[in-house]
């Protein structure tokens, strides 16, 4: 089909080299899920499971969350954490309450809840933005901080105010080991990356980010703004949640209040700074970055001290590590403000060209 731009006729098909390059991104995809599914459960350890890949895959879906409510739809949020709580604490009451429940009903479940909680508090997004958005959703965070300690029903009246699940199973699989885990895990975000991606790139990802770039425009061709934000709240909402409940019953196992504090919102937030706002890759890489570096940090910085004689503390190491991420995101916020995903589109790019520079 033919168009008219600046007095030429152009042809919205795509190109061979266009084709050949969607190919090249699909099969690439089936070849990482194949290997995240096959190749890592043969090479990975137990300490790899617990301490890196099943937190590094949570994050990475709850950033995808955040990245459609702030990358795509343009609206800041401070409250993710506050959604996780959400999706964690009613996936454990559906749970513990209805008999013989389903484990992957009850994570769902705490999506839902969550989407409901994060239609309510994106009210306010559609008569404010910016900074006072983000207050708005701070309020959130603060709300249900206070919600989940010192209303006792939501950890089933126990005095310590500490959540519990274990002997978790799914078809009569038990999930149990850490690979179990990583398993499982994996599969939640292949399913919930695949979806974003797909939402992103139909008609609503268009709405968003029309929203996005400029509401007023947005509105003037008819898109709905009303029903933009809060279907961006509401399917963030709905993925942070669910990314709070395996989170809750996979990765921790118990857990109380301060384990989705404002801290797990900022760390959410920096994830898609440092991976690349409206990318779904960069969400992954934002991840890893965030899970990786303290531990290196932990092994390099005294590693170092010690080449120069000098003792460096546990205290201090902590300290170097906010230090360093902080100097990180900053120098993202300005060098790069689309995050690791630009570096990685870039080298993409080269790769398909070498050897050959044209």
């Amino acid at each position: 089909m033919f168009y008219r731009e600046n007095g030429q006729f152009k042809t919205n098909y795509k190109s061979d080299q266009q084709i050949f390059a969607v190919k090249q991104d699909r099969i690439a995809i089936i070849a990482l899920i194949a290997f995240a599914f096959i190749g890592v459960p043969l090479l990975a350890d137990e300490y790899l499971f617990r301490a890196i890949l099943v937190p590094f895959l949570i994050l990475a879906l709850a950033a995808i969350g955040v990245n459609i409510l702030v990358g795509y739809c343009g609206q800041i949020s401070l409250g993710s954490g506050a959604f996780m709580a959400v999706g964690a604490y009613m996936a454990y009451n559906v749970f513990m309450r209805v008999e013989d429940m389903p484990l992957i009903v009850a994570l769902l479940s705490g999506g839902f809840f969550a989407m409901l909680a994060g239609i309510i508090f994106g009210i306010p997004s559609l008569r404010v933005k910016g900074l006072y958005l983000a207050v708005a959703t701070l309020a959130a965070q603060f709300f249900f901080d206070w919600l989940f300690v010192r209303v006792p029903w939501f950890t089933l009246d126990n005095p310590a105010g500490i959540a519990a699940v274990s002997n978790l199973s799914v078809f009569g699989w038990q999930i149990a080991t850490p690979m179990d885990k990583y398993l499982f895990v994996l599969g939640f975000v292949v399913v919930f990356a695949l979806l974003a991606k797909n939402l992103v790139r139909g008609p609503i990802g268009r709405e968003w980010m029309a929203i996005r770039d400029m509401d007023v425009a947005a509105s003037v061709i008819g898109i709905r703004p009303m029903y933009a934000k809060l279907t961006a709240f509401a399917v963030s909402s709905f993925i942070i949640g669910v990314a709070g409940a395996l989170w809750a019953f996979v990765h921790l196992g118990s857990w109380e209040p301060l384990s989705f504090d404002i801290n797990r919102s900022f760390q959410l937030l920096f994830i898609v700074i440092i991976g690349g706002l409206g990318s779904i890759m960069g969400c992954f890489f934002g991840a890893a970055f965030i899970v990786i570096t303290p531990i290196v940090l932990n092994q390099l910085l005294p590693w170092i001290g010690r080449l120069f004689g000098v003792e460096i503390s546990t205290a201090m190491v902590g300290h170097a590590e906010f230090m360093i991420l902080g100097t990180l995101i900053v120098w993202f916020l300005i060098k790069e403000p689309h995050g690791l995903a630009k570096y990685w589109s870039m080298a993409r790019h080269k790769l398909r060209l070498w050897p050959f520079p044209h």
